[in-house]
């Protein structure tokens, strides 16, 4: 779990949410403005359930949101902050979804110049937070 990886190593944490809006794929999925601003507010209240829960672990995340393309924003982020790893979140998706959409998570493993980690299980705040 990457959030205790980063209480064991002192790690500074950055949350980044990107809203992509590359003009192929917001069409292709018929988003209009409206659309992002709803897309915007739920990437909005994922940021502020991962501070709260690294919050309580002790940590001191910053938060981002930024928009455009996910990869491009990522490597910038990484670079800018000199990232030794960066954590993608990752949630099962199925075969027609998949073969629809481009892989984040393998475009950044090729544009990376740092480690990246894949997360998909979610842990429950009763595992973190245990007593003992």
């Amino acid at each position: 779990m990457p959030a205790r990886l980063a209480q064991i190593t002192g790690a500074d944490v950055i949350l980044l949410a990107v809203v992509e809006t590359v003009a192929g794929n917001a069409l292709a999925q018929g988003a209009d403005a409206g659309a992002l601003v709803h897309q915007q507010a739920d990437f909005r209240a994922i940021l502020d359930e991962g501070h709260q829960r690294l919050s309580a672990m002790g940590l001191a995340p910053e938060l981002r949101m930024d928009f455009g393309d996910p990869v491009a924003k990522i490597k910038g982020a990484a670079a800018e902050t000199g990232a030794d790893l960066v954590v993608v979140g990752h949630h099962r998706q199925g075969v027609w979804t998949r073969w629809l959409n481009r892989s984040v998570a393998a475009e950044l493993s090729d544009a990376l110049g740092c480690s990246l980690l894949l997360a998909q299980k979610r842990v429950e705040d009763s595992e973190l937070f245990h007593d003992g």
